[in-house]
């Protein structure tokens, strides 16, 4: 028998003996002690933004009486102990505590992570292949998935299967035979490869993208014309008891019920994932992070060559198994929710840990919120003449890991809150640890009456400089603006703040601790390995999910409706908001800087040549240098010149034109 990721010469199956009963049910199990599957629900999930639930019923794999089928492993559990290892470095540890309206631009537009550099910069340079494509591919999700070339069927592990598969016929033999079991998704067959396609009659030609202006023209025009072949050549798999889950397009969603147990099997095309441009794959007329497949621009997609991309394939999908416990969803947010409902499951299994299984939409506010509830800060400001004073860089610090630090911090609230008024509301955000999880309306004094730095942004993007702002803010607010100036508050009292109203939820607690805290484990395996293709997905991952809770229509299916959490997302930002701002005032009293700009999490600074105000830190929250650049004179000179915070802007811009690429994946974005 020839080696792994060698071709096989023939197609040839066994006869197979089918059964009705589940080889395992272990990671699938739901919520209920459900027997049979509402197929509405899967496909309500499908058709809301064309990506499948995740599985959350018993499936059941067909058997086979072949001694050399492949053998599914058993999903660890992991332990519900969570660590005591620092996340944000002085203060708070990941600990256990006791006790997208669609189309939201912010929400959607997270920036993917840009953290290619150095050798990592070949890409897919066959001379100079990137580190990560010479690590070894484990077994772990042998017997969860599948890849099919046109050389040859492979497990993830590189154990040759069958030769090609050159017809929709073969494709339900090898479905059939493989018996394939979910993690935390369907099982997954993945097309990697051009003449993979062709062989099963899926071609399309939309056209070149020199032909079009506009890359989403060319895009939809794509995902029609593959949905219309789907159509006309999956008769053979229909005819055999298979069902579609939503049109078929660059995943096929397929069950196929035996008794009174459905077995769910997703089809992945790999060349045409591009046509599903999501604002998590692309923005702009630029192609950007494909899921588990990696991002083009950044250099961390697939090899060009079938064998050496399905190998990286089967490394990242046994990658992926093993560090979460889960197959890669669709899109880097469905990966994030099926790792929550992982765990949701476990614990509903253990009886131990909260168990969030409601969503938490936003109550009826007495008058709407001015645009995000918590948004994200965004302000520039001319520098002086103290600033330029010795500047010969330009350094851009931010948080690392930001938002998965704060999700693993923060105590959310869950359950019906409760609507209080006046001293009724007052009392409430009294507490030991700070005010309980809610939402707060308050009186935001002008800035102009406080004694605030200058040279920072105001400590709430809501707040004004000349007038009060009646407006309303998450806990975490709250906590911050009491907090004192020299930690990036206005040293409030509550009665200074004049709470009026609230929405209080009755429990609170780390509801997210265990999941930032399995990728937070991921990421350090990831970043020891040089494995920056899987550093970066781990990044879209939670970034993705956080930004998605604000979208309700996201989430439709009553299997997916406890990952609507906007006020979770709400929190999550503006706790990491107070903590650049803290950073901010620490910096200005230790190293006498103030930054000229911020966004989200992301801070600028003019420096001389040997200021470090970086935090020498390695746990997540620090601050690390996303960006650091030599100021030539004529930059120097357009800082000196600059009158407004547009031509600041514009010289920010052209100083870190070379560093656009390459940018560490430590900031947020916006989410």
């Amino acid at each position: 028998m020839s080696g792994p990721w060698e071709q096989i010469p023939l197609f040839a199956l066994p006869e197979t003996t089918l059964t009705t009963s589940p080889s395992s049910t272990e990671d699938v199990l739901p919520d209920e002690d459900a027997v049979s599957v509402d197929a509405d629900v899967f496909v309500e999930a499908d058709q809301a933004d064309s990506e499948p639930a995740a599985a959350a019923y018993p499936a059941s794999p067909e058997q086979s009486d072949v001694d050399d089928a492949p053998t599914p492993p058993t999903p660890e559990t992991d332990s519900e102990e969570v660590d005591n290892a620092a996340v944000d470095g002085d203060e708070v540890h990941d600990d256990a505590a006791g006790s997208d309206t669609a189309g939201n631009d912010t929400a959607d537009n997270e920036e993917a992570d840009n953290d290619t550099a150095g050798s990592e910069e070949a890409g897919n340079d066959a001379a100079d292949p990137p580190v990560w494509e010479a690590l070894p591919a484990g077994e772990d999700a042998d017997g969860h998935a599948l890849i099919v070339t046109a050389a040859g069927t492979y497990t993830p592990s590189g154990r040759e299967l069958t030769g090609p598969v050159d017809s929709v016929e073969k494709l339900d033999k090898l479905i059939r035979w493989a018996s394939l079991t979910p993690l935390g998704a369907p099982a997954q067959i993945w097309v990697v490869g051009q003449g993979a396609c062709e062989l099963l009659g899926w071609i399309i030609d939309p056209g070149s993208e020199d032909d079009v202006d506009d890359m989403e023209a060319l895009r939809n025009r794509a995902a029609q014309e593959l949905t219309a072949v789907l159509h006309a050549t999956l008769t053979p798999l229909l005819n055999a008891g298979w069902e579609l889950r939503g049109d078929p397009g660059h995943v096929v969603h397929l069950s196929r019920s035996i008794g009174t147990f459905t077995s769910m099997v997703d089809v992945v095309i790999e060349p045409y994932v591009w046509t599903y441009w999501n604002k998590d794959f692309g923005w702009h007329n630029r192609v950007g992070d494909m899921g588990i497949l990696g991002s083009p621009t950044a250099g961390t997609y697939l090899p060009d060559d079938d064998l050496p991309a399905a190998r990286e394939l089967g490394r990242r999908l046994a990658w992926c198994a093993k560090h979460l416990g889960v197959l890669p969803g669709p899109t880097p947010a469905r990966t994030g929710a099926a790792l929550v409902d992982k765990i949701k499951r476990e614990r509903t299994r253990s009886g131990k840990g909260i168990v969030v299984t409601t969503p938490g939409s936003v109550p009826p506010l007495d008058g709407p919120p001015r645009g995000d509830l918590e948004p994200a800060v965004g302000w520039t400001r001319v520098p002086d003449a103290q600033d330029l004073d010795g500047a010969s860089r330009l350094v851009s610090i931010d948080q690392r890991a930001a938002y998965l630090a704060s999700a693993g911090m923060l105590e959310f609230g869950y359950g019906q809150p409760t609507h209080l008024t006046g001293n009724a509301a007052a009392a409430a955000a009294v507490g030991d640890k700070g005010a309980p999880f809610g939402l707060w309306r308050i009186t935001l004094p002008p800035g102009q009456t406080l004694s605030l730095p200058d040279k920072l942004p105001l400590p709430h993007p809501h707040m004004l400089a000349d007038q009060p702002v009646q407006t309303w803010v998450t806990s975490v607010s709250l906590d911050g603006l009491c907090s004192p100036v020299a930690d990036g508050g206005i040293g409030a009292d509550l009665d200074d703040l004049d709470i009026t109203e609230a929405w209080v939820h009755p429990q609170q607690g780390r509801a997210l601790d265990k999941w930032a805290k399995i990728l937070r484990e991921a990421r350090k395996a990831a970043v020891d390995t040089d494995d920056a293709a899987t550093k970066r997905f781990l990044g879209t991952c939670y970034k993705g999910y956080i930004g998605r809770m604000v979208n309700p229509d996201m989430w439709t299916a009553k299997q997916m409706q406890h990952h609507h959490q906007p006020l979770w997302r709400a929190s999550i930002i503006a706790h990491c908001r107070w903590r650049g701002r803290r950073v901010a005032m620490r910096i200005a009293r230790e190293h006498n800087r103030w930054p000229v700009r911020t966004v989200t999490d992301s801070w600028v600074y003019l420096l001389s040549g040997g200021e470090d105000i970086a935090d020498p830190s390695e746990a997540l929250g620090k601050m690390s240098v996303e960006k650091d650049v030599v100021l030539t004179d004529p930059l120097l000179s357009a800082f000196a010149s600059a009158e407004d915070v547009h031509e600041v802007n514009l010289a920010i811009k052209a100083a870190f034109a070379d560093d656009e690429d390459a940018a560490d994946d430590e900031g947020e974005g916006v989410l």
